[in-house]
């Protein structure tokens, strides 16, 4: 697969950073590109079984999202079926801490869908390219990053329902503060290599091996995309990998009956992540007994169906493959992902991811 060329400027973009801008907005991004995975933390601390002064600590540190789901009844998917639950994650390229919306201030440049059926016993989660060339609406077509840009969380919540057919339940969104930190209060994160793995911004890949990730290297690690053969969709398989290896050690660090450790993650996380005002404290310990059992191997990731990249006028995109994302999509809602999965294994992240 080619490696997509860089971002080319559409109308949903600030204006373009002048050369002395570009330091900074370089120093900015190396967090931003992977806010997702703290995002995630909320997720991965339902999945480790966390216990509910922990959930309630986390919660009260995290802000809320005014307005996520402002969008007419009518024109939302109805509500599955039973009790399944479906998160839509985004992290923000925009400002370091973006705190009112503005027109163009920011866009979600990683964007996942985590669908938990109603048994709770296992999880899929969905990453989408920011390229993605899609209907935003109102907007007529454009890449699905500039969503959020267009007309902040809530037409990110409807131009993601309308793409999926699927009604989203709660919405998280990151900013990069607090990701750095988070990795280095687990003690790192353990991921093995069987191939020389490259970093950005460094000239030191790390050896074939197993080693214990630092915050700074775990950034530099799932924010590569111009050392990798398959550029961003290389750099997705990166960040999923991680949160993988991010909620094994959450699971068997003991992190969780540490309450040292328990104010310093919420502190990190509270500075990162933002979840809808109507997930509140119960919903997330409600959230967590239900995820009691889960583990990362109970996780399938995928990365959603793409027909490669192709070019819109001056920009490069992510084409969109309608056909099997649309089959992917009804068998997340019918709770038949089995079949899909064996027809479409090429979808399925490893564990094996350099």
């Amino acid at each position: 697969m080619p490696n997509p060329p860089d971002e080319q400027p559409d109308p949903s973009a600030a204006p373009a950073p002048a050369p002395d801008d570009r330091s900074r907005r370089r120093r900015r991004n190396r967090r931003i590109l992977i806010g997702t995975l703290a995002t995630l933390l909320v997720l991965v601390l339902a999945v480790a079984g966390v216990a509910f002064y922990f959930v309630n600590r986390l919660s009260s540190n995290i802000e809320r999202i005014p307005d996520a789901f402002d969008i007419p009844e009518t024109a939302r998917p109805a509500e599955l079926p039973g009790d399944s639950i479906t998160f839509l994650l985004g992290g923000l390229d925009g400002a370091d801490k973006v705190d009112v919306y503005e027109p163009g201030a920011a866009r979600t440049d990683t964007i996942m869908l985590a669908h938990f059926p109603e048994s709770r016993d296992r999880g899929y989660l969905v990453s989408i390219p920011r390229d993605t060339w899609i209907d935003i609406p109102g907007h007529g077509r454009n890449k699905i990053n500039a969503a959020y840009s267009f007309g902040g969380p809530a037409l990110f919540v409807q131009t993601l329902e309308e793409l999926t057919g699927i009604r989203v339940d709660h919405l998280a969104l990151i900013d990069w503060n607090g990701f750095e930190a988070l990795t280095d209060e687990l003690g790192g994160v353990t991921l093995t290599f069987d191939e020389e793995t490259p970093l950005a911004d460094s000239d030191d890949p790390l050896p074939p091996g197993t080693h214990t990730l630092t915050g700074e290297q775990a950034l530099q690690y799932v924010r590569d995309r111009k050392d990798l053969p398959g550029g961003d969709f290389d750099r997705v398989k990166r960040q999923q990998n991680f949160i993988r290896a991010l909620m094994n050690e959450m699971i068997s660090s003991g992190t969780l009956t540490d309450p040292g450790k328990v104010n310093g993650i919420a502190g990190a996380v509270g500075q990162a992540a933002r979840v809808d005002e109507e997930l509140s404290a119960f919903g997330m310990v409600d959230l967590a007994l239900s995820m009691r059992d889960l583990r990362a191997d109970d996780m399938t990731f995928l990365t959603v169906p793409t027909d490669g990249t192709g070019m819109a006028g001056a920009q490069s995109i992510v084409v969109y493959d309608e056909e099997r994302a649309n089959q992917l999509w009804a068998a997340l809602a019918a709770d038949d992902m089995d079949a899909f999965l064996s027809a479409n294994p090429d979808l399925v992240t490893g564990a094996d991811v350099r």
